[in-house]
């Protein structure tokens, strides 16, 4: 054994012990409690009772990627300007981005409650301004609302990431070669940045999908996503089968997007470009 394996090997092991604690066991506890019954025995009943929250799973994963393509379509050209704006500007763009992180996720849902409820502030700006009022809590748009003001800087990271490590003198031969704006987008800008955009639409996808908080305090006791179910199956039924069998559903549907999502990008993390 060399000297740099050993070294590499010291070093990783803190990692390996910190994802076998909090990922590889917790993973299979959740396996385990899906498939057996409150006494231990082997049983498939709670996976197959899943087909009665199949509305309620599709609703979630039709929000989420609702949310995550809003997200998309905002930082695709922010992260561009990023890109391609001075170092300067750069640090403060990306300063911006990542301030609202730096408060908890129950603080910035907390802030829409404010701004979105019935007597909030926008709707006491609608009334001073003559114009009528708006019913914007407790409504599927408000949830949106939430996972997009939310998850946002997960988007944007991703996408600025690849952005800024496009070689631009593609970009200058194709407009010296007469392409317009639309195909310098179409076949060079957008092939290269497609790692960004799996990234980001799994690191906005996942949360989004699997949120109960967001929908709890944004969406009320109007709907319930799947995330609000799973809570509900630990925290207030006790039901650590049913709960662990919904969240393995759930875990399975995400590992396919995200196998999905890689086979669009393929194997160059670097990107190509269409010809």
């Amino acid at each position: 054994m060399t000297k740099n394996s050993a070294l590499k090997k010291v070093v990783s092991a803190p990692y390996l012990v910190w994802a076998a604690l909090f990922i590889i066991v917790p993973l299979i506890f959740v396996v385990y409690y899906s498939l057996v019954d409150a006494g231990g025995a082997f049983t498939l009943d709670y996976i197959k009772s899943i087909g009665r929250y199949k509305d309620i799973m599709l609703n979630s994963i039709w929000l989420g990627f609702v949310a995550t393509i809003i997200c998309l379509v905002i930082a695709y050209p922010l992260a561009y300007i990023m890109a391609r704006s001075t170092k300067n500007v750069q640090r403060t763009m990306m300063m911006l981005v990542m301030l609202p992180m730096w408060m908890n996720l129950l603080i910035r849902t907390y802030s829409l409650m404010i701004l979105l409820q019935d007597t909030g502030i926008l709707n006491s700006v609608f009334s001073f301004l003559h114009l009528p009022e708006r019913h914007m809590i407790n409504t599927r748009g408000a949830v949106i609302l939430g996972m997009v003001y939310n998850y946002i800087p997960y988007m944007i990271l991703p996408l600025y990431s690849i952005m800024a490590k496009i070689d631009y003198g593609l970009v200058e031969a194709a407009q010296d070669l007469g392409a317009s704006r639309t195909a310098v987008l179409r076949k060079i800008i957008l092939p290269l940045s497609l790692p960004g955009i799996a990234s980001g639409f799994t690191m906005v996808f996942v949360p989004s999908v699997s949120t109960f908080y967001i929908s709890k305090k944004l969406g009320g006791s109007t709907f319930s996503l799947i995330g609000d179910i799973i809570e509900m199956q630990f925290k207030s039924a006790n039901n650590y089968n049913l709960g662990a069998a919904l969240s393995l559903i759930l875990m399975v549907l995400i590992l396919l997007c995200m196998a999905i999502m890689n086979r669009f990008t393929g194997e160059d993390d670097d990107g190509g470009v269409l010809i």
